[in-house]
């Protein structure tokens, strides 16, 4: 079977950075994109079928509805000793989309998805998932977190990360930084021995 390229995990590209709450307008266009966001149209967490995020991830960049699902890179080692690296998603059955009942009509009609959340406070999400995106965009080894832990939160106060917000927890002897989706009680994190911290 031939590997598949991997996909986009957002839809538009610009979806994170450009959107923003602003109920004066009527509609919400994305910079560099020519997709509108329709009046009404608010964030919402599709939860799909097992092992269906990436179908419907497809199905809504079909339609042109916008997605974010981060992936993360995974390796894989085969029995003939080849590496192969995968992109799977981060948070699985989890599909975050900025729909209006249209476009959320039409997502459930892809026979994907189990059920849907409304995101009732959204600019946390947003933030969220924003970081989320900042650190996968780092290429460094993430490792996901199904439960957040108890710790100090934190900002990176200098390099790639600097600004970015999270909570500091030790495991195994090694600290790791936690960036989380509060909506989900879920996160990511990584090793954060040689980065500048500051206690918030």
């Amino acid at each position: 079977m031939p590997i598949l390229p991997q996909q986009p995990d957002i839809f538009p590209a610009n979806l994170l950075d450009d959107w923003q709450i602003d109920s004066g307008q009527s509609e919400l266009g994305l910079a560099g994109s020519s997709l509108t966001i329709p009046t009404g149209a608010g964030w919402v967490a599709f939860y799909t079928i097992s092992r269906r995020e990436k179908d419907l991830m497809r199905k809504l960049q079909a339609a042109t509805i916008p997605f974010y699902a981060p992936l993360i890179k995974r390796r894989l080692h085969s029995s003939g000793g080849r590496t192969r690296i995968s992109h799977v998603p981060l948070f699985p059955g989890y599909v975050f989309s900025l729909v209006d009942d249209d476009q959320r009509r039409a997502a459930l009609a892809t026979n994907t998805i189990a059920r849907w959340l409304p995101i009732p406070d959204q600019a946390p999400l947003v933030a969220d998932l924003r970081a989320i995106q900042r650190l996968i965009s780092t290429d460094q080894p993430l490792t996901p977190e199904a439960r957040l832990s108890p710790g100090h939160t934190v900002r990176v106060r200098s390099g790639a990360l600097c600004g970015l917000e999270g909570t500091v927890v030790k495991r195994h002897g090694e600290q790791r930084l936690v960036v989380a989706v509060r909506f989900l009680n879920r996160g990511v994190s990584m090793e954060v021995e040689d980065v500048d911290l500051e206690r918030l």
